[in-house]
């Protein structure tokens, strides 16, 4: 039963796309995610608290519990860098425990784990999943499969200034996930360089249905060859009071 708290639309038959940014596979109750890009705060060199670490294990938790799921899969760069200081790799296995305590976890590596694939905070790690036909990997190199489920692009929808939107792209051949890091604005959908991403996984913009999400609300904009032609769309998604937030010092 879907939580009143989450709303989903079908991206393809059986994977759904959940508001906050998330995906269910149905057929497995796999709920992944992608770009936690936990300890953000230490790794980038701030000696912040992590305070986008306690938030994304609470969306997936809430999520998995809501959903009943089976299992959480994280679609790489589940942390921002490997070297960061023994009280931050802590605090985030101690995150990735009690995301263990909601679901079995599935960790699969990105760029950002490195060469040691984060191994000393995350453990052991996943190249690629396999789930319900299709291929789950982080997306960072493009591979030649049937149907993928990749993150790393952070797909989004700038909507002027500072201000954007992550939005899921789907297709049959491909479904790429926003990222749950609150830190990152994004690659803007429209522009050309997220094109040649997607060509590079035989995709064309016409297939690439674009839907934008919210905490607890979804709104599909449409085939994203429209998007790009039609500003009016992204400028009625931004009439909804949607700004993307960005954690500062002060928050």
């Amino acid at each position: 039963m879907m939580s009143a708290t989450l709303e989903r639309h079908a991206l393809c038959a059986g994977l759904w796309a959940i508001s906050g940014g998330m995906l269910w596979i149905e057929s497995t109750r796999s709920l992944v995610a992608a770009d936690v890009h936990l300890g953000y705060e230490e790794v980038i060199g701030g000696a912040l608290p992590l305070w986008s670490t306690q938030p994304a294990t609470k969306t997936l938790c809430d999520a998995a519990q809501a959903l009943q799921a089976h299992e959480i899969v994280l679609l790489g760069d589940v942390i921002h860098g490997a070297h960061m200081s023994a009280g931050a790799a802590r605090r985030i296995g101690t995150a990735l425990e009690t995301l263990r305590k909601c679901a079995r976890l599935e960790l699969i590596a990105g760029n950002h784990e490195g060469r040691s694939r984060g191994e000393a905070v995350l453990g052991a790690t996943h190249d690629v999943l396999e789930r319900a036909g299709w291929t789950l990997l982080h997306g960072d190199r493009a591979t030649l499969t049937d149907a993928a489920v990749i993150g790393h692009l952070h797909p989004s929808v700038h909507l002027g200034g500072k201000e954007s939107a992550p939005v899921f792209l789907g297709s049959r051949r491909l479904i790429v996930l926003p990222a749950l890091t609150p830190y990152s604005s994004g690659l803007d959908v429209r522009r050309d360089d997220c094109l040649d991403a997607l060509a590079a996984w035989n995709v064309r913009p016409k297939d690439v249905d674009v839907v934008a999400t919210l905490p607890s609300a979804l709104f599909p904009l449409g085939k994203l060859s429209a998007l790009r032609a039609d500003a009016a769309a992204v400028t009625r998604y931004a009439a909804r009071g949607y700004r993307r937030k960005f954690l500062r010092p002060d928050h």
